[in-house]
């Protein structure tokens, strides 16, 4: 991984290991080690907010050199020094990446604590902080300089959401992350959490000492996309069949599996109404599976359609799909935390079929956004399937809730909340 990119068109920010910093405005330094998932967006949401108003904090992102470079192309002309890129090393990716979540959760802590003095930034804020509870819990520090950031998968409060019954295991990590968030909140370097969980910051003041750090901030909506939208694929479904997009990685904790077992419990009469896409790389732990599970179906119920799409999909190809579909599946396996699945099809208008598991479950009830299901129990799953396809997948989604809940959701006011947390810290 090269430590700097190519030259770029002047004006812009450079990318380097760590640029020097101009006088000017309070800085936050917004560090993510890890280049899949959500981080380009939201590292994309931050850049253009701090680039549209001169009156923010500027901001450095430390960040692996491929995302550095990525962010740095579609920058806005930017001549005052606000903005500013630190590739990390390759040796820091790889520990703050660790298998080892320990192990990868204190060297995001020393990786921080380096580059905030290096860099000059006044304020720290990691984008994840769930990994940090831990180092956190045990009073480090980042040399007099305050830490935030944003906790993902609060599960603690659960219990409030609606039934839960956890597991053992649930019991425990509950219990874990329970201790570690009150020794966390008392760490006088922890000066905000932003929770993309609105239920949490409620709770958090209710039972910690330091529960008045905690805030929310939304989950961003993605923003549709602005390419033309591609032509229909030649394996389209027929056009008499309600369409089940699941799109995404798809790995086993997003219940591809337990999907197709379901088709294979539907009515015949309901299966030669459905047709099925799995859209995105399949993980190859569960490859042999989902393989084995596509077989057995075509034996026992050959009236399903079902098309998989084992490749990653650009945001046009996604959008398109999502348009096209009835119902947009998200039948997690006691998933923790939010879901951008919700926000996808809610700008769509398209009902979701979810896990009714945790805060996935309790927004789609509230904002009444489609169907939820016990998603680990494939008749269930089926149960749902079956109504949807015979009362109508509209039925099921109440279009202005919807179109409320992305509006609430905006990138632009999930930029501001974390620079305006950050930049409070900055000044204290």
């Amino acid at each position: 991984m090269p430590s700097s990119p190519p030259s770029k068109a002047p004006g812009r920010a450079a990318v380097s290991e760590v640029p020097a910093r101009q006088a000017g405005p309070r800085e936050v330094l917004v560090f993510e080690p890890d280049v899949e998932g959500h981080s380009q967006e939201w590292l994309q949401h931050l850049v253009d907010f701090v680039a549209a108003n001169e009156g923010a904090a500027s901001i450095a992102v430390l960040a692996p050199a491929a995302l550095c470079a990525a962010l740095s192309r579609t920058l806005p002309q930017v001549t005052d020094g606000r903005i500013r890129f630190i590739a990390m090393k390759p040796s820091e990716v790889r520990l703050c990446g660790h298998r080892s979540l320990s192990l990868s959760a204190f060297a995001r802590w020393w990786t921080m604590r380096r580059y905030l003095q290096r860099s000059g930034a006044d304020v720290g804020f990691f984008l994840c902080l769930d990994l940090l509870s831990l180092p956190l819990a045990f009073g480090l520090r980042a040399r007099g300089k305050p830490l935030a950031g944003i906790l993902f998968r609060p599960s603690v409060h659960y219990a409030s959401l609606g039934d839960y019954r956890p597991a053992f295991a649930e019991r425990l990590r509950d219990l874990r992350k329970d201790l570690l968030y009150r020794l966390m909140l008392r760490n006088p370097a922890v000066s905000s959490i932003l929770s993309l969980d609105p239920f949490f910051p409620a709770h958090a003041l209710a039972r910690y000492g330091g529960g008045k750090k905690v805030h929310d901030v939304p989950d961003p909506a993605h923003p549709a996309s602005a390419a033309p939208s591609p032509a229909s694929p030649n394996d389209a479904p027929p056009p008499d069949r309600v369409t089940f997009l699941l799109f995404g990685y798809l790995t086993e904790r997003k219940g591809p599996l337990m999907v197709l077992d379901a088709l294979r419990l539907l009515p015949p009469a309901v299966a030669r109404r459905v047709a099925v896409r799995f859209a995105g790389r399949v993980d190859p732990q569960i490859r042999d599976a989902i393989e084995a599970r596509r077989q057995l179906l075509a034996r026992e119920r050959p009236e399903a359609w079902l098309q998989i799409d084992d490749r990653r999909l650009g945001e046009a190809e996604l959008d398109a799909l999502v348009c096209k579909s009835a119902v947009v599946l998200a039948p997690y396996q006691r998933f923790v935390g939010s879901s951008g699945v919700l926000l996808w099809a809610a700008r769509a208008g398209r009902p979701v079929l979810a896990q009714a598991f945790g805060l996935v479950g309790r927004l789609t009830r509230d904002h009444h956004l489609g169907l939820v299901a016990d998603s680990s129990d494939a008749s269930s799953l089926a149960a749902q399937i079956v109504r949807m396809v015979e009362d109508g997948p509209q039925r099921f989604i109440d279009p202005s809730s919807a179109a409320r809940f992305v509006a609430s959701r905006t990138p632009q006011l999930f930029a501001s909340k974390v620079m305006a947390c950050a930049e409070a810290q900055a000044a204290a």
